[in-house]
């Protein structure tokens, strides 16, 4: 009978620190936004698709998407009401109406709550098994360090627009507290 090892607490710790300070700063920029900013449609950085409704979105696909990779697998994840699967529409649907802030932050804090908990019941098995998407070939581990990255990315897009729009942006986080 094999006996899966547990992962180190040095690992987890490492890896929570650096995932949950990208979180953090997403959870920074989001509290930063003004509210003519929020939904303003007209003030996207010149990067993004003159389709992007506004900073709310920028935030909601980012949010949207780490509750996803955090679910295991595709058959795995349900949104949180009230949010919806449109996002992974092909045909690119948007959400019937702009998300409020506070109901983003609400979102936020299930994905951070749902991405601690994955990081605790990581083991050295289980991180090294190929994650639960079709279109994603990497391990579980892998996919922690793909999804930190997508935060971060989309974070930076939103401090842009926040200095770009308001010549303010959030400090950076150098890690989350333990």
């Amino acid at each position: 009978m094999i006996v899966e090892q547990p992962m180190e607490t040095f690992w987890k710790t490492i890896i929570w620190r650096q995932f949950g300070a990208a979180i953090d700063m997403l959870e920074n920029a989001i509290r930063a936004c003004p509210d003519e900013l929020w939904s303003d449609p007209s003030k996207p950085p010149e990067w993004i698709s003159k389709s992007v409704p506004g900073f709310w979105y920028v935030a909601y696909h980012t949010i949207f998407f780490l509750d996803y990779d955090l679910s295991g697998s595709e058959k795995e994840f349900a949104p949180p009401a009230p949010f919806t699967l449109a996002e992974l529409d092909p045909a690119g649907m948007l959400p019937e109406r702009p998300y409020t802030k506070d109901e983003l932050l609400a979102y936020l804090a299930h994905g951070r709550e749902k991405c601690r908990s994955a990081i605790e019941a990581l083991t050295d098995d289980a991180a090294r098994k190929r994650c639960g998407f079709e279109q994603r070939d990497m391990s579980v581990a892998e996919l922690l360090i793909h999804s930190t990255r997508h935060v971060q990315h989309h974070t930076a897009q939103l401090n842009l627009m926040l200095r770009q729009n308001v010549d303010a942006a959030p400090r950076w986080v150098s890690q989350a507290k333990v």
